[in-house]
């Protein structure tokens, strides 16, 4: 008995350590959860079709059976931990060299077509009265082909492709989907754009590692990431934007200050030696294409407050190569970004904030390219030395504390004190940043655009709260405001089923899955998507693509959502192999036994019954026949239209960035057909093509 107390103490201890040991050894949850599904009156099945519907890019063939197995919340939990094994994707994805280099390689291997030209010119390769003026266009492009092939360079289009492959292959293919479907969420929601040829080069890296390492993350660290890479700095100028010059000192105490900063030219603006005319560049930056007007946008200086202050004339003004301050980005990150266009902020809120946000520029990133304008000034103070005089280098970011605005500033009703001290005015930007991320507007803004995306246009107010709540109290994890809203009734509400109109991107990758295709090229797809109205990383506002079924349905789109449809089906798309025969190895020329076939295949929870009085009329339609008999091929013979080109510059500036001169007084020879995978594959049996084809145009296979 005198052991007892011991023995008892031990056991205690086993238990308290193998409780830790309980939570150190499981990766994932956070807490046990049950979808209430059942009350919404659904089955397991079509609640795990609703899971696949809204979380993927659409069911392959078996896989709501596949859920059904491995349980619904479990299958959540894994698409939240976004680490199942995606060997066959990266096998397919082996074949692109350029997807995953650094912007630097990118800029070294890929320069625009307008560096190309400069340094052709500095070479003595061309003439540069010949830019533009060639007579013999032919031979100019060759000449500059010839100088591409010297220096190693490879034309920029050739990136942008493998950038957009590599979208759809990862889309169709990987495991991880929900990852998937939220980088697509991500990346419209911080739009950048294709057609800015100034951040063009860096959306690949900007994908790669600011857009999908955080999809699922917390959003403050996506929000900062976003702020500081050279795609966003570039596309909405906030790496031009520069604060006043500090005020005039004493004689005595100005000698240290200039010798501290002796590249402070228009408010600590830094001309880099090695930058061209060409680059059309005013100290290696680009004109800023929203210049600032009217009273509120004036910059306040630093006077003690924003109210009592007399308003000064910004740096940069209309019609001028100048620099100063520049709201593109501020206000941006406040409407689209974190609080929404109703979140309560001003204009001049706006205007404080590009003031805090002055001095966040782009590292040296290239000699040639974009990212060349602060080579000077980092030669000059030396890279050793950065960190010690107030400047902050992480990756291709860079804040210089010369550019920044020193004055007081005051956002959404928070002071941001007038300082000197370098340091202040970097930890000043991650403050405001933090401050809008944090924001209770942030919170129900973001929530929203969530609930539009995987429930509904119009989703119920109490769910947003819901989603909202989750937002703050837990620090803005996605994964816990996801968890929030599927746990929830109002998502397994009936009136939320297929509700949801796909976007063209959503289509086109939903029917590749669902047929099992074979992409061995996917820009053929890039095309359809392009023609039924969503060209993907070239929407050129910074609100990206709407999400919402009125912008994407109009009876032009309808037509070539049917066109797209049997031309897949019929296996006319160049370098996508479709076999129906895998679904049917014994085909039946019983039509109704057809279409129950591909219903069950296409539209798992659909009545197969109510499928088979619609589509039967349709199989003698004369021009949808014609479509999967003809159409498809003559399509697929077309070269391909050509990418178009970013510009550069500000709105009205079109230079392209392509090196090469087009000669439209010649006719482009045709591009050679790609391999076609037509009927053959389906043992010419017109009939289910046909009959795949209309189901993947029908309304029901068109919605989510």
């Amino acid at each position: 008995m005198k052991n007892a107390p011991k023995f008892g103490c031990v056991v205690l201890m086993a238990c308290c350590l193998f409780f830790l040991m309980s939570f150190l050894t499981r990766p994932v949850p956070v807490k046990m959860y049950k979808f209430p599904y059942k009350h919404a009156g659904l089955t397991e099945r079509q609640a795990a079709e609703h899971l696949l519907d809204r979380f993927t890019y659409g069911s392959t063939p078996g896989q709501v059976d596949s859920v059904l197995a491995i349980g619904l919340e479990k299958w959540f939990d894994q698409q939240l931990s976004a680490s199942l094994p995606d060997d066959s994707l990266n096998k397919r994805l082996s074949a692109y060299d350029a997807i995953n280099l650094s912007n630097t390689d990118v800029c070294k291997i890929y320069p625009p077509g307008f560096v190309v030209r400069t340094l052709a010119i500095k070479d003595s390769a061309i003439s540069k009265d010949s830019v533009d003026k060639a007579v013999d266009k032919k031979a100019f492009n060759a000449q500059i082909q010839a100088y591409m092939n010297k220096k190693g360079f490879k034309p920029d289009q050739e990136l942008y492709k493998q950038f957009i492959d590599q979208h759809i292959l990862r889309a169709a293919y990987t495991h991880n989907q929900l990852q998937e479907v939220l980088t697509n969420f991500w990346f419209n929601h911080f739009n950048v754009s294709f057609y800015k040829g100034e951040c063009a080069q860096f959306i690949p890296a900007y994908e790669r590692e600011v857009i999908r390492p955080n999809a699922l993350g917390k959003f403050d660290q996506m929000l900062l990431a976003s702020a500081k890479s050279p795609a966003m700095l570039y596309y909405l100028d906030n790496f031009i934007s520069v604060g006043p010059p500090p005020p005039t000192l004493p004689k005595a105490a100005h000698k240290p200050a200039a010798a501290n900063n002796p590249d402070m030219m228009m408010g600590g603006n830094t001309v880099a030696k090695t930058t061209t005319p060409d680059m059309m560049m005013n100290g290696g930056n680009i004109q800023q294409t929203k210049p600032n007007t009217g009273g509120d946008m004036m910059m306040m200086g630093g006077s003690p407050t924003p109210s009592a202050a007399k308003p000064v004339k910004t740096l940069t003004q209309p019609g001028k190569n100048v620099n100063g301050l520049n709201e593109n980005y501020a206000r941006e990150v406040m409407e689209l970004h974190t609080l929404g266009v109703d979140g309560g902020y001003t204009q001049q809120d706006v205007t404080q904030a590009a003031r805090v946000l002055t001095g966040w520029t782009v590292y040296p990133i290239s000699e040639n390219a974009y990212g060349a304008a602060m080579k000077g000034l980092v030669a000059r103070i030396g890279e050793k030395n950065l960190a010690a005089k107030g400047y902050v280098h992480e990756g291709d970011f860079l804040f210089t504390p010369n550019r920044h605005d020193q004055g007081e500033k005051v956002v959404l009703g928070h002071t941001f004190a007038a300082s000197t001290n370098p340091a202040d005015g970097y930890q000043q930007g991650i403050d405001l940043l933090e401050m809008l991320a944090h924001h209770p507007s942030t919170a129900k803004f973001i929530s929203r655009k969530l609930a539009v995306r995987f429930v509904s246009d119009n989703p119920p107010q109490s769910l947003i709260n819901k989603m909202a709540k989750s937002f703050t109290d837990h620090d803005g994890d996605i994964r816990q405001v996801l968890i929030t809203m599927v746990t929830s009734r109002e998502f397994w509400d009936k009136k939320a089923l297929l509700v949801k109109t796909k976007s063209p991107f959503e289509l086109t990758i939903s029917a590749v899955r669902a047929l099992n295709a074979d992409i061995k090229d996917p820009y053929p797809l890039f095309n359809w998507m392009t023609k039924m109205g969503e060209k993907a990383y070239y929407y050129q506002a910074p609100t990206g693509f709407p999400d919402r079924g009125t912008y994407w349905i109009n009876t032009g789109s309808l037509l070539s959502r049917m066109d797209f449809s049997l031309a897949l089906t019929s296996g006319q798309i160049a370098g996508v192999k479709v076999n129906l025969n895998t679904f049917n190895n014994q085909p039946s020329e019983n039509p109704q036994d057809a279409i129950k076939l591909y219903s069950r295949l296409l539209l798992p929870e659909v009545n197969a019954d109510a499928t088979t009085t619609q589509l039967l009329p349709l199989l003698n339609n004369p021009a949808l026949i014609a479509k999967v008999n003809s159409a498809g091929n003559q399509a697929a013979r077309q070269p391909a239209p050509p990418a178009e080109k970013p510009t550069a510059g500000a709105p009205g500036d079109m230079a392209l960035m392509s090196a090469i001169v087009e000669n439209k007084a010649q006719t482009p020879p045709p591009t050679p057909p790609k391999p076609v995978y037509a009927m053959a594959n389906n043992k010419g049996n017109n009939m289910h093509a046909l009959i795949a084809g209309i189901i993947i145009g029908s309304p029901e296979f068109q919605r989510r």
